[in-house]
């Protein structure tokens, strides 16, 4: 969690900016009796030209679900103790992410991923799930252990529940890797990515009243020799805590980077983010969904 951030526009909004301040100061500076060739004047057409938007992949039912039963086959491989789910807590899964999904009005209207969070300090895991569009049956991967907002320490909120979209309003960044004080690396080994979900209002867990503040919410990694062992247990500021190996396969294969690889098509800064190596999964989504299984299922009519 960072307490102050700034956000980020997309590279074309500030080129096109870029290029107005030039226009106008050049148009200022010129003497207005020299009469300016036609020529001499680019359209903007020309000197900014139209951001050609590559759309989203879009796979069919059968060939998402392939792809699905693939990516949770090298996760189970590549990412040390994901594991596969029961049908019926599979079920109580889907069940949380579709309501978050129907009260953040989120179109589900592609194949995608889903990256789904319990923040139960029970349950404290990440699901990763496919989700479909028309009513189909959505299907899950696995889940693997991470760690939450904790309660009765200053300053630590707790993670909020919602629908949180990786947009590319915001660029996110890389751990350096920095240790502080107490030798730790609260964000991971160098490298390990962050991805910034944006200003959100979260619960002060240290206040009785449980007033809320804003926090900087995030997703990353944790020091790989003194926390990682303790993911599993509330034990964050307020941002998603996950396994280093966990974070590498996400990064590599754009688990929820599917609007940053649109950006990357025409942003300098997101194609330097994103690794050069990686092969994004067609299925890629952009939403990071908070569930609580702890809290009473709403009232239905």
């Amino acid at each position: 969690m960072r307490a102050v951030g700034t956000l980020a526009l997309p590279g074309a909004w500030i080129v096109a900016a870029g290029v107005l301040a030039v226009s106008v100061s050049a148009r200022a500076a010129a003497p207005q009796s020299a009469p300016v060739s036609p020529a001499a004047i680019a359209t903007p057409a020309e000197d900014n030209p139209p951001v050609d938007i590559p759309a989203l992949p879009a796979l069919d039912d059968d060939a998402a679900r392939a792809e699905a039963a693939r990516l949770a086959g090298l996760m189970r491989r590549l990412v040390p103790h994901f594991q596969p789910v029961p049908p019926v807590r599979a079920m109580d899964w889907i069940r949380l992410a579709r309501a978050q999904v129907r009260d953040a009005h989120l179109p589900i209207d592609r194949a995608q991923l889903l990256m789904v969070v319990d923040r139960n300090p029970r349950v404290q895991r990440v699901c990763f799930m496919l989700a479909l569009p028309d009513g189909a049956p959505w299907q899950v991967l696995g889940t693997a252990r991470v760690s939450t907002g904790q309660t009765g320490r200053k300053y630590y909120y707790i993670t909020p529940t919602g629908a949180f979209i990786n947009s590319a309003d915001r660029l996110g960044y890389r751990a350096q890797g920095t240790r502080n004080e107490h030798g730790i690396r609260g964000i991971g080994a160098k490298g390990m990515r962050v991805w910034d979900m944006g200003w959100q209002w979260a619960e002060k867990g240290w206040l009785p009243s449980r007033e809320k503040g804003q926090i900087r919410l995030e997703i990353h990694a944790t020091d790989p020799d003194f926390l990682e062992t303790r993911l599993g247990h509330p034990a964050s500021e307020g941002c998603v805590r996950i396994p280093a190996a966990l974070n590498v396969f996400m990064d590599r294969y754009g688990l929820i980077d599917a609007l940053y690889e649109q950006a990357a098509s025409y942003d300098g800064r997101f194609r330097a983010l994103l690794p050069h190596d990686r092969t994004p999964t067609p299925i890629a989504g952009d939403c990071l969904i908070v569930v609580d299984s702890a809290d009473p299922p709403p009232a239905t009519n």
